[in-house]
């Protein structure tokens, strides 16, 4: 088999920007499966824990927001094609030790293209949502660690980040 090196596939051969043509890739079924942290003071910890933050039940709001952005990604992000999401979900998981929240956003399709840029859409939006909702409480929230899990479909097969 020969072995070819990574290319940028948004760059043409002059190194002009440009959209991937992917009109002759058959639609076939795909899923992504991105994660953020969110770190948060004790005292915004606490309230957003409590849901006694002054802006409303904040993981509610978070995930409606990654939802919205998911399907609105190819307008955030200028070459990501507009894609039919058969389905969007976001969960978080509370480290009470920690002070922190993990976003982890499932996206899937049955399209030409693959769903990464959603998923990593979905949890920086909630994670954006989460911090909005909590500066109050604290300015010094911090969000971090943005990374695509895992991916299947498409031409390059499935894939899974390493532990």
């Amino acid at each position: 088999m020969l072995e070819t090196s990574p290319t940028l596939t948004h760059l043409d051969e002059s190194g002009q920007v440009r959209m991937v043509d992917v009109g002759a890739k058959p639609s076939t079924p795909r899923c992504a499966v991105a994660q953020a942290r969110v770190r948060l003071s004790p005292a915004a910890y606490k309230l957003l824990s409590a849901q006694a933050n002054a802006k409303g039940e904040v993981l509610n709001t978070a995930r409606i927001a990654a939802i919205l952005a998911a399907k609105r990604c190819a307008e955030l992000i200028p070459l990501c094609h507009s894609l039919p999401l058969s389905f969007v979900g976001v969960d978080f998981t509370l480290n009470d030790a920690a002070h922190h929240i993990t976003i982890v956003a499932t996206c899937r399709t049955a399209h030409q293209t693959g769903v990464e840029m959603e998923a990593m859409t979905a949890c920086s939006v909630a994670a954006l949502t989460i911090y909005d909702m909590c500066k109050a409480a604290d300015k010094g929230i911090v969000i971090e660690d943005i990374h695509l899990l895992s991916k299947s479909g498409g031409k390059s097969g499935d894939w899974r980040a390493t532990p």
